[in-house]
């Protein structure tokens, strides 16, 4: 079985690297971005299964790079991880379509759960 292609997006570039070596070591291809800019470049070029994405970013935040992948990439599921959001910011993200919602520190467990319910791996 193919590994989940993931994309991790956040601008906080330590959380980045700690994220991607544990789904590394999990056995989830991993692609990083540091800015929604750069995930709309990415995207443009290759597509993952998931992409997990922080809210407040500078530039381009999340809920646009998520309305943005909804037009590039409509069948990409993304789940938001932000350690700022508000219970406005979930709403919101979820009408645009986020698979999941979910706020930083998170477990490790949790995050590979959603991952592989988000590629279609198992149920919900």
């Amino acid at each position: 079985m193919a590994p989940i292609k993931v994309l991790l997006v956040d601008d906080e570039m330590a959380l980045l690297q700690a994220l991607s070596q544990r789904l590394e070591a999990r056995g989830f291809q991993v692609a990083v971005a540091h800015s929604g800019e750069k995930a709309l470049a990415i995207l443009e070029g290759a597509e993952p299964d998931v992409v997990v994405l922080d809210l407040k970013m500078p530039g381009i935040d999340g809920l646009g790079v998520l309305r943005s992948t909804r037009q590039i990439c409509p069948g990409i599921q993304v789940i938001i991880l932000t350690g700022q959001g508000s219970p406005r910011d979930r709403d919101t993200a979820m009408r645009l379509g986020a698979f999941d919602y979910l706020q930083k520190p998170v477990d490790i467990g949790v995050l590979v759960s959603v991952l592989r319910r988000a590629a279609g791996l198992c149920p919900d």
